[in-house]
């Protein structure tokens, strides 16, 4: 009889949860669309670009907020990432 060991290699897991900030409720609405499947579609393509990069499986959960004239406040802008040139 042969004893057989067998390596598992642990494979990681992400967890990502990330807010899609709009300026109105009527962006909103187009960004979830018809049963939330604009917003399934979008997190639908992004969860695999990111397993693609990282070559891991991924668990994206999306939220849109309403942050009203978020792209007219330097402090909203620069929150986000963004610097006006």
């Amino acid at each position: 009889i042969e004893d057989v060991a067998e390596e598992l290699e642990p494979r990681h897991r992400y967890r990502i949860r990330a807010t899609i900030y709009v300026e109105r409720d009527s962006q909103k609405g187009i960004i979830i669309g018809e049963g939330g499947a604009t917003l399934r579609r979008i997190g639908e393509g992004a969860r695999r670009a990111i397993e693609e990069l990282t070559g891991a499986p991924v668990y994206l959960g999306l939220w849109v907020k309403v942050r009203r004239n978020w792209t007219k406040d330097e402090r909203s802008l620069r929150e986000f990432g963004f610097e006006r040139g």
